[in-house]
């Protein structure tokens, strides 16, 4: 299958868990039906460390079909403190920093329309997320205040990349009552939470001048032509095309 647009959505948890419970991937999918084709590759635990290892495998430079957009979340994993086990997630911030220039540079490096978000760390509810964690881990040292140092890490990267990034730490946090409404379990994103980043992505991809212009209400409809096979008007003489309807959506995203 071919011809519409593909955006990936690309990281760890974040990414992995966006179908789920009114997520922010499922949300990008509804918003852009019959316009472009969203294709997850979300890894949960996963960290920066991983995702470079396997970004020629997911993102090959010589595949026919190069995606339109590829949406990244990591940095959260990599943030958690070091075990001392030498194990686990944890990344050092300056290697952070290294491998997600290497993740934007494999990623503009795939086609001269291939646009990248970053997303940056997002804040925790750290009282909740302990609460949360399962007896079978050993303790995972997780703060915001780490969440807040790796995501003006990415956010430098991302300028320095010269790529669009999505400050989720201080988006998330715009909401007075953020920590208890933006996740399921102090760390993952509930749909108050995702729809932030809908808002946040759909906001730059209305206002970057890309060409073509990804935001969806700037995309064309696949198969829009009127036919005798639409729903018949109340007249019976005629029929109404559907396919610019949008009254399931409870939001009415711009």
């Amino acid at each position: 299958m071919n011809g519409r647009p593909v955006f990936v959505l690309f990281g760890s948890s974040i990414v992995q868990y966006s179908f789920s419970n009114g997520g922010w991937g499922a949300t990008l999918a509804d918003i852009y039906a019959r316009k472009a084709d969203i294709v997850l590759r979300g890894y949960i635990a996963w960290n920066s460390r991983r995702a470079l290892q396997v970004i020629d495998k997911v993102f090959p430079k010589d595949s026919a079909v190069q995606p339109s957009l590829v949406v990244v979340y990591l940095g959260g994993n990599d943030s958690i403190a070091p075990h001392p086990s030498g194990l686990g997630p944890h990344v050092p911030l300056e290697e952070y920093i290294d491998n997600m220039r290497k993740i934007a540079e494999h990623l503009k490096s795939l086609s001269d329309k291939t646009r990248v978000i970053f997303l940056s760390c997002p804040p925790l509810n750290e009282e909740l997320l302990r609460k949360s964690t399962s007896t079978a881990l050993s303790e995972i040292v997780r703060t915001n205040e780490t969440c807040r140092l790796y995501s003006e890490a990415c956010i430098s990267v991302s300028k320095e990349m010269d790529i669009k990034v999505v400050d989720l730490y201080n988006a998330i946090q715009k909401r007075d009552d953020w920590a208890t409404a933006c996740f399921t379990d102090g760390l993952h994103l509930s749909q108050e939470g995702s729809n932030i980043v809908v808002e946040e992505i759909l906001t730059i991809l209305k206002e970057s001048e890309w060409d073509p212009c990804l935001h969806w209400k700037a995309m064309p409809t696949e198969f829009v032509e009127d036919s005798p096979y639409d729903l018949v008007t109340s007249s019976g003489l005629s029929t109404i095309n559907p396919s610019e309807w949008f009254y399931h959506r409870k939001i009415s995203w711009e």
